[in-house]
């Protein structure tokens, strides 16, 4: 081989070094760097020439495509079950626990012990007033749940609308990532830190909603919903449509059109269907707690409410009453009809009649609500009957509880223990999910940048530079003598 020949040889492989040691110097870097991918230089024998050598080739991105994809998967599953867990937490925290006093099962406990102290001594109007005091802690406890229902459903609405927005923004994203990505494959360049970006969005927008990637051309991909919906294929993506509502009451629904359903490019898709578009993520999940869980849950405190109005609301119970008059609690005031049931529990208040903050009178706890002068002060049938209304065991008229009879506490127990029995199965579900994508995580990034084994490659690449430098010099010293000959 002529010096020249050598001389090229020696330069490709101090080119080919040069850039081997820069892709693991990139590799160490970013160890720990999120979606980014192990890359190797690409060399071969040059074919051109006579001489020989290495040609550089392009970096090859290293990726387990099926781990990836199941760790998406988990990770769709994981915001899913965390969405919903947090809806039975919060759940919880608005009903209470048994132990709470301040729980729902607890201001009714409250409520009773006060009616029985008032029945023991009808005469002190100090007990009458604690009755009082109780009965408005009971109805502004119900009151608070079904408030804060509606608040869980305005919080979850709001949510869908910043998803959307973000997804939206997502899929532009990759589209134009995907052009550049082709860009660089066309023309010889370095497409590896485009698809890293592409994958850290992938990654991002499985929080929302299970995803499907299938390769295309050039390194391009096109994009699926697990349910089958196309999202991004080519230059083209599709953009989610959602329209936020700003209040939201126990009335409004979106199968009564009061509530934005999901378009996909204008058109709706079926947000609760196991088969729906979006099906298995955060954004599903989202409206789920709007559409059904927060409804479901209305539904039970609703009728919860009833129980308790229709309890003291009964003609029979109190002489002073007529057929359609209020009983102690109310329909923001008025009587309650059968069918104005839902969001009755926001609207539960007293009695004006039994307050004197709204010109009323305790002593008509123990003479009657109409009454319009007071009774013998020893007389304490009424207050008996109530706390046997209270205690009476009736088969509620609406909610998913048991069709045998069950008192206004127990009923107040059973929701709540229906509520932490869901919330226990829900947190159960999470800790699978989350067990589940922190193992496929921890096994992807062991299986991306090992920097012991780049220190390695390190080594041998420093060795291989140490060579070719060697030859380069040799070169120098051969022509050295030449040119004193």
């Amino acid at each position: 081989m002529s010096l020249s020949g050598a001389l090229s040889n020696a330069l490709s492989g101090l080119t080919a070094s040069a850039r081997h040691s820069s892709v693991v110097a990139s590799n160490i870097s970013n160890a720990m760097t999120e979606g980014y991918a192990r890359r190797t230089q690409e060399v071969h024998a040059r074919a051109s020439g006579t001489w020989g050598g290495v040609e550089i080739g392009g970096v090859t991105r290293h990726v387990d495509r099926g781990l990836v994809a199941d760790t998406r998967d988990a990770n769709s599953a994981m915001q899913h079950a965390d969405a919903v867990t947090v809806f039975q937490r919060r759940m919880e925290d608005l009903l209470g626990t048994p132990e709470d006093g301040s729980s729902l099962s607890g201001r009714l406990t409250t409520f009773e012990s006060a009616m029985i102290a008032a029945a023991s001594r009808p005469d002190l109007t100090e007990r009458l007033t604690t009755v009082l005091y109780a009965a408005e802690d009971v109805a502004k406890t119900i009151k608070d749940i079904g408030d804060g229902i509606q608040q869980i459903r305005q919080d979850a609405d709001t949510e869908i609308a910043t998803a959307t927005t973000r997804m939206n923004t997502l899929l532009e994203e990759m589209r134009s990532l995907n052009e550049g990505i082709n860009r660089a494959r066309l023309t010889g360049g370095n497409s590896a830190p485009l698809e890293d970006h592409r994958q850290a969005a992938l990654d991002e927008l499985s929080d929302y909603i299970p995803i499907i990637e299938v390769a295309r051309d050039n390194g391009q991909i096109a994009l699926f919903s697990a349910g089958g919906a196309i999202l991004l294929d080519g230059n083209s993506a599709v953009e989610f449509g959602f329209s936020r509502t700003t209040t939201i009451t126990a009335n409004m629904t979106q199968s009564a059109s009061l509530l934005s359903g999901l378009t996909i490019n204008g058109v709706a898709v079926d947000t609760a269907d196991d088969r729906s578009p979006i099906a298995g993520g955060r954004l599903a999940a989202l409206f789920e707690v709007r559409d059904e869980l927060a409804e479901g849950a209305q539904a039970r405190i609703d009728s919860v409410a009833r129980d308790l109005v229709e309890r003291f609301q009964d003609p029979t119970l109190d002489p002073t009453l007529l057929a359609g008059d209020a009983g102690l609690f109310t329909d923001n005031g008025a009587a309650f009809a059968a069918t104005n049931e839902v969001g009755l529990a926001s609207r539960l208040t007293i009695n004006a009649a039994v307050d004197p903050d709204q010109g009323g009178a305790t002593w008509r706890l123990r003479d009657g609500l109409n009454a319009t002068v007071q009774g013998p002060v020893s007389d304490a049938t009424l207050l008996q009957d109530m706390l046997a209304a209270l205690n009476e065991k009736r088969t509620p008229a609406s909610g998913p509880f048991t069709t045998s009879g069950i008192s206004a506490p127990n009923l107040a127990s059973s929701i709540m223990s229906l509520t932490g029995t869901e919330r226990n199965l829900s947190e159960q579900s999470l800790a699978f999910a989350t067990t589940r994508e922190a193992e496929l995580k921890a096994r992807l990034l062991s299986d991306g940048v090992d920097t012991d084994e780049e220190m390695q490659r390190l080594l041998l690449i420093e060795q291989t530079y140490a060579a070719n430098a060697r030859l380069v010099q040799t070169v120098e010293d051969l022509l050295d003598i030449l040119m004193r000959i």
